[in-house]
């Protein structure tokens, strides 16, 4: 797939998505059910067209579905990140995460030094978050990304949030990076490490594949660099890169403390 060229990153592409939440969302009305979302795709439609996408991703939105799971999980989303960070650690296996990422961080060393040397992030948060996100690869996730995005888009609890990830969808369509069939997690985060659309057109590297783990890696990395990381601090000192990423705090704690304990190996 030829969105991006290698050791470039799109932000120009990304910054014209972002502007695009104002204006969509006043666009297309908002929903709290199934039931109105086949009208306000055609609304929709309308509103992507102008602000640049072409066929293929009119087409992926035509076809796309309400998703009944997103909206289910997108409502027990604070109980997720309840309680404690020690609690939250132990529901999402911190421990096993330190133990494999210890591991992979030295199977992996060559692939590491690479993305330190040219983002300046050291392993651990990377590992860190690639294991409280998919478990090293282990579950990508098998909803519908198009469809999860625009439902997200069109549900009235946070439209300004996902409208201009749905549009980033709808071009990463255009571009071949994702298709009307493409499969991940519930709130239509892609690849290795979980990135929303957006993300993906303004912090994507390499060859745009973020399924493949070194890709998503450095992707990933570029994107705390984007947001502040401080090459040879630990990740405890760069809480606010790490903020960026996720804004739950006892998600933002487990991964410092996850991070700091592989590095510190």
């Amino acid at each position: 797939m030829a969105l991006f060229a290698k050791g470039r990153v799109f932000v120009a592409a990304a910054v014209a998505v972002f502007a695009l939440a104002t204006g969509a969302q006043a666009a297309a009305s908002c929903g709290k059910t199934g039931a109105g979302f086949e009208a306000w795709k055609s609304e929709f439609a309308a509103e992507a067209k102008a602000n640049g996408v072409g066929g293929k991703g009119l087409s992926a939105l035509a076809g796309a579905k309400y998703a009944t799971k997103t909206i289910s999980v997108d409502r027990a989303i604070h109980k997720a990140f309840s309680g404690s960070v020690d609690d939250f650690m132990k529901r999402r296996g911190g421990a096993t995460i330190i133990s494999k990422g210890r591991s992979l961080k030295k199977s992996n060393a060559a692939m590491f030094d690479r993305i330190e040397s040219n983002y300046g992030v050291s392993p651990g948060v990377l590992l860190a978050i690639w294991g409280m996100e998919t478990g090293f690869g282990a579950s990508l996730g098998n909803q519908n990304t198009v469809s999860a995005i625009l439902t997200l888009a069109y549900d009235c609890r946070r439209p300004g949030f996902f409208t201009p990830h749905a549009i980033a969808a709808l071009k990463l369509v255009d571009r071949g990076a994702l298709s009307a069939s493409s499969v991940g997690a519930a709130h239509g985060e892609i690849g290795h490490t979980q990135f929303l659309p957006g993300n993906v057109l303004k912090y994507g590297v390499g060859n745009g594949n973020l399924r493949d783990k070194a890709t998503a890696l450095a992707s990933t990395a570029n994107f705390l660099k984007g947001h502040g990381w401080q090459a040879g601090a630990s990740a405890s000192a760069n809480m606010g890169a790490i903020a960026g990423w996720n804004s739950a705090r006892v998600y933002q704690q487990a991964i410092a403390r996850i991070a700091d304990s592989i590095d510190g190996n």
